[in-house]
């Protein structure tokens, strides 16, 4: 069988054998919860209550601000304690809602209630679609009512479900295709609903047979519905790339995916839509992967939105060492953490302890190889832009492709004289963004 694939990548070890095979463990919080109002790309959240309110688990706590934005859910029930700014894992501080859980865990009236999704208006779907907060959970947080509300329907053809899960360690949307495949089917069927002309696809990397598997059986038995297998390579779950291995068509950073006729979502995204519509359940969990050698029993974690990593890291057994570097989402393109007193939002994806930071290295002098130039999947020169980056020449900069770069790190993996090609990119790529945006 042909695999689908782009050019350029690399192949890392993945380091998911570690976790791939445990169940999915259902954590229930202990301590306060903490739910910044900026949890996606937008404006933030609008606070709806206020210190001393008693709250309820699928009660909105935060409400959209704007077209681009998302409600806030709360996942548990309790009292408000504080509204406050608290530290995220980007390293600011966010104002939020800290609320402190009851552990009885009322529901709202309705929660769970099943719902004839096929009788709705397109309209309705993606009106329950934004009343539960969804947001793209593989990272990026962009709100999901507003992927799913392009300008002109007819002129989608593709609804593709990215199933890659190409970053090293992590295996939460794997264990949900095996533990939840008629969810991520049932999803991609509500979305195929709001485009009468596209064609679903679930994406999958061939390093997942056993997901491949169950999916290929249930697809069987939709017309609108198939798998695609694609080649173990990363950053294959890259938004530009995947669109291009399943469909050919190439994307920018000037372009939406909906600008080619394709709508993605990763596989809990799209599990999410499925119990939104299907199960009036909102956005109030995460499946988070917590993995790495520091850990002493990695595995999944099924965890409330607003949970404490260290309540996470604890019922992983906790750290078998002090380690050098520890991680929040992937060790690709995730965030450095120097402490776990942070809470899970929507955007989490896993928490990863290492015994030794492979990064922490000294630089040496560009050789001029070209081995950043092979592995860029989007065929920039990652060593002239970075070069470009350290004299601060942001005009030319703009002018080699570098604000084309999607951070995905190939080219410091690949750097046999190991220097910060990415970091430095990225910079200057979001110091030009911040300067046109206060233009």
């Amino acid at each position: 069988m042909a695999r689908s694939t782009f050019p350029g990548g690399i192949h890392t070890y993945d380091g998911k054998n570690l976790s791939m095979d445990k169940p999915t463990t259902v954590l229930l919080p202990k301590g306060d919860l903490i739910f910044p109002l900026s949890q996606h790309i937008g404006a933030p959240a609008k606070p709806l209550v206020a210190k001393g309110d008693k709250v309820l688990v699928g009660q909105r706590i935060g409400e959209a601000s704007g077209f681009v934005s998302a409600n806030i859910i709360s996942s548990v029930s309790g009292t408000v304690k504080e509204i406050e700014k608290r530290l995220t894992v980007q390293g600011t501080m966010v104002e939020s809602i800290v609320i402190e859980n009851d552990n009885a865990y009322t529901k709202i009236d309705g929660f769970g209630q099943e719902r004839d999704y096929k009788n709705l208006s397109k309209d309705e779907i993606r009106q329950l679609v934004k009343e539960a907060g969804i947001v793209g959970l593989g990272g990026a947080g962009f709100p999901t009512h507003v992927k799913l509300t392009p300008k002109d329907d007819s002129k989608i053809d593709y609804v593709i479900v990215n199933g890659a899960e190409c970053e090293p360690y992590l295996t939460s949307d794997y264990r949900m295709m095996l533990e939840e495949p008629e969810k991520i089917v049932g999803g991609l069927k509500i979305m195929l609903q709001l485009f009468d002309k596209a064609k679903g696809i679930i994406a999958v990397e061939d390093n997942k047979p056993e997901a491949i598997k169950k999916l290929t059986e249930l697809a069987a038995k939709e017309e609108r519905i198939e798998v695609n297998v694609l080649k173990t390579k990363y950053p294959q779950g890259g938004e530009r790339q995947l669109v291009y291995a399943v469909t050919g068509r190439k994307l920018n950073s000037k372009k939406l995916p909906s600008d080619v006729g394709c709508v993605v979502d990763n596989i809990d995204t799209v599990i999410s839509i499925y119990m939104a519509v299907a199960k009036s359940t909102p956005l109030i969990r995460r499946i988070i992967t917590v993995s790495g050698d520091a850990v002493k029993n990695p595995q999944n974690f099924n965890v409330a939105i607003g949970t404490d990593y260290w309540e996470l890291l604890e019922a992983a057994g906790g750290f078998s060492d002090r380690p050098e570097k520890i991680v929040s989402g992937g060790p690709m393109m995730g965030n450095a953490m120097f402490t776990c007193n942070i809470p899970i939002t929507k955007v989490s994806s896993a928490l990863l302890g290492f015994l030794v930071d492979k990064a922490a290295v000294t630089e040496t002098p560009c050789i001029r190889c070209g081995k950043c130039v092979s592995a860029c999947p989007l065929k920039l020169m990652p060593f002239e832009l970075a070069a470009l980056s350290m004299r601060s020449d942001e005009e030319t900069f703009v002018k080699a492709d570098g604000m084309e770069c999607c951070g995905c790190g190939c080219c410091s993996y690949v750097c046999p004289a190991k220097r910060g090609l990415t970091q430095s990119i990225m910079q200057t790529r979001a110091s030009i963004m911040a300067k046109k945006k206060k233009a």
